[in-house]
């Protein structure tokens, strides 16, 4: 079982309201962007930690939902209508054939895409997606093999579909992390339906853990359990769309949207309640409370939340070698005040401190990754969406 972090309990956040200006400035949370010659494709950017440059690799996606880096440096992007692309040198690929029919309905659609450990040799990816089924929507997990060519999909296999589908159009989640078993961690929201998260016998507002064939790994908490799925491997989750390991600690990080306020960023243990709606940071749409409160005994309290909420989309932990200054850092992409929160942890992997990056300036930001060099790769969450790749400013 893995252990939690020393400081897992240990709550901290930043309330907006309450930076007082001099405060925000002094401490680096507003970043004045630098114009270079060419501020059309790249931009230069002061952070706390030194300067850094945005590209923009390209334009003119729909909606772009997940990036991935291929071995050779080309990329592969998803875009919410359905639509699977490779990006090479700055040329996007024609839609790759094959892909499993989407149902692009309200926030659902074709979602993240995951290459297997073992890419390289076996070109498997995976997929998560919304689909169209008995009682309406739901996600569903496909695994497939990209051809050599890049031009289709071939072997598609669902390997996961989510138990009770229903008409709603929000709250699909869902990405994918693999373990180093090689297994998949994806989160599925409740689908908007919040006490759905609170039963255990219910993928919605769950982590759910797999085998790459879709077969049920032996760590999980209900396996053989009539109590609850077997998938599950915790509960309570509002909106998981963010889910990562730290490939150096080995810890399950998630994050997660909440109402008005309360986004959370969690460490998923095995039959743990997260919850949401009994207990959040947030209020209702309405300005209503929810739930009992902010804590319950029995029910896990996040590593970290936001109130006011940023919407956040993805998260990585940074192990590059471009930012060494980064090393363990949470990334944080955010739709709603269109940033990237780069978050310092301690050494109990407590979250001390925010910078908040690029506030408004590309969009909204829906999916952020570490690449093979250390840069990072986002995508904006746009009718016109961009791939963007930041990395450090050469030194003079």
């Amino acid at each position: 079982m893995r252990q939690p972090w020393s400081g897992r309990t240990k709550l901290h956040r930043i309330h907006a309201a309450c930076v007082p200006l001099a405060a925000v400035l002094a401490g680096g949370l507003l970043l004045m962007p630098i114009e270079p010659a060419n501020a059309a494709e790249t931009r230069q950017f002061a952070t706390q930690k030194g300067t850094i440059v945005v590209e923009t690799l390209t334009t003119g996606l729909e909606h772009p939902w997940a990036v991935e880096a291929l071995p050779d440096g080309a990329l592969i992007v998803t875009e919410r209508p359905g639509r699977l692309r490779i990006l090479r040198d700055g040329k996007l690929s024609a839609p790759i054939s094959d892909v499993p029919e989407v149902a692009a309905h309200g926030q659902g659609g074709l979602l993240d895409v995951a290459l297997d450990p073992q890419f390289a040799t076996n070109r498997t990816l995976y997929l998560t997606f919304a689909a169209r089924g008995e009682g309406g929507y739901g996600t569903v997990v496909a695994r497939a093999v990209l051809s050599e060519d890049e031009e289709r999909l071939t072997n598609v296999e669902e390997i996961f579909r989510m138990n009770r589908f229903t008409r709603a159009g929000q709250h699909f989640g869902s990405r994918i992390a693999f373990d180093r078993d090689g297994s998949l961690f994806f989160g599925i929201g409740d689908r908007g339906d919040d006490e759905r998260a609170q039963d255990p016998r219910d993928h919605a507002g769950s982590i759910l853990h797999i085998n790459t064939d879709g077969s049920i790994p032996a760590s999980n908490p209900y396996r053989g359990d009539t109590g609850g799925r077997a998938e599950t491997w915790s509960i309570g989750h509002r909106n998981p769309q963010g889910i990562a390991f730290d490939p150096v600690e080995g810890t399950l990080l998630t994050v997660e949207h909440g109402a008005r306020g309360g986004d959370e960023v969690n460490n998923p243990l095995p039959g743990r309640n997260y919850g949401w709606p009994v207990i959040t940071y947030g209020r209702d749409y309405s300005g209503a409370e929810i739930g009992e409160g902010s804590a319950k005994e029995g029910l896990e309290q996040p590593l970290y939340y936001w109130d006011p909420s940023i919407a956040p989309g993805a998260i990585a932990v940074y192990r590059g070698k471009m930012f060494p200054e980064w090393d363990g850092d949470l990334l944080v992409a955010a739709l709603k005040y269109q940033l990237l929160a780069r978050m310092d942890r301690d050494e109990s992997g407590a979250i001390i401190a925010e910078e908040r990056l690029f506030d408004g300036e590309f969009g909204r930001l829906r999916d952020v990754v570490v690449a093979p060099d250390g840069a990072l790769l986002m995508v904006t969450d746009e009718d016109n969406g961009a791939v963007l790749r930041v990395s450090k400013a050469p030194t003079q």
